[in-house]
């Protein structure tokens, strides 16, 4: 019978076989899974100003690992690779369209990893590369055990998912990098999400734990002062309402996916849009320039 995700704003209604928009969830057998539990596609130790945050456990270095699937469309997607990637099976392997295979890795398998890693200046995991949360139940597992081994745990989303599965993951996730794609509801509505759910799920997270935001400033979609103004006015607001202080990137977008045949943004404007956002916020950030 059909079924339906409710892990984000698509509501993806699913007949048996069927995977939903973010080619991570599919109805088997009446029951919505998770098809990329525990298979990953890139793992590397970064700096943690590379997720990027700046405000959290500066200097130090952090396990990230990612899988595949994303419940956006963005066309200038920076790993396109693996977020709009699909999975196949081919005897009994786990293959993407377009990539190598992916590994599995347990929970457990990543935790202790993580602990080996310990002794190069490893604090912890972080999940990124795709978009996380259209396999938050991995996300969930392994954060527990990261946690329970004493590491902490970041999460790079877009933000694009229910607070009942923010409210899963929040005990064990210990900051977060939100990307704010833009503040105008029709540039989410191209993206293919929406901007109230990303605002909600900002709100929550940040009564929680440490939050910093991202916004890729892409040229003739948010690069207008007037709507920056909105949305570092808007950020100010959750300030006051959590407590702290969240820091924003204001980063500069280079041709990418579909979106090669359009030019950098011009630095000067990365930066007088930093300097908008800092009217209000306290700590702005300019980053790819």
């Amino acid at each position: 019978m059909k079924q339906v995700c409710r892990v984000c704003m698509h509501q993806c209604n699913l007949n048996p076989g069927q995977t939903g928009i973010c080619k991570a969830r599919k109805n088997e057998e009446g029951k919505i899974v998770c098809v990329s539990y525990g298979q990953i596609t890139s793992m590397a130790l970064d700096p943690i100003e590379k997720k990027p945050l700046r405000l959290f456990r500066p200097g130090s270095l952090i396990l990230s690992v990612g899988s595949f699937g994303c419940n956006l469309r963005c066309p200038f997607c920076q790993n396109y690779e693996i977020s709009m990637a699909s999975m196949q099976q081919s005897e009994g392997n786990v293959i993407l369209k377009g990539r190598a295979d992916t590994v599995c890795v347990s929970c457990r398998e990543l935790a202790d990893k993580a602990l080996e890693y310990r002794t190069s200046g490893n604090i912890g995991v972080a999940f990124t590369y795709n978009e996380p949360l259209v396999g938050w139940e991995y996300v969930r597992d392994t954060a527990r055990l990261v946690r329970d081994a004493g590491m902490v745990n970041v999460m790079v989303t877009n933000g694009t998912a229910s607070c009942e599965v923010l409210d899963e993951l929040l005990p064990y996730i210990d900051a977060m990098n939100i990307d704010l794609k833009a503040f105008c509801r029709e540039s989410y509505r191209e993206l293919g999400g929406d901007l109230d759910t990303v605002k909600r799920f900002i709100v929550r997270a940040a009564e929680e734990c440490h939050v910093e935001l991202t916004t890729l400033i892409v040229p003739g979609m948010n690069d207008d002062v007037g709507e920056m103004e909105e949305e570092a006015g808007w950020i100010a607001s959750v300030e006051d309402k959590a407590g702290r202080k969240i820091p924003l990137h204001v980063t500069r977008f280079y041709p990418r996916y579909h979106m090669t045949d359009r030019q950098a943004t011009d630095v000067r404007q990365v930066y007088r849009l930093a300097e908008t956002a800092g009217r209000y916020l306290e700590h702005v950030f300019v980053g790819n320039c």
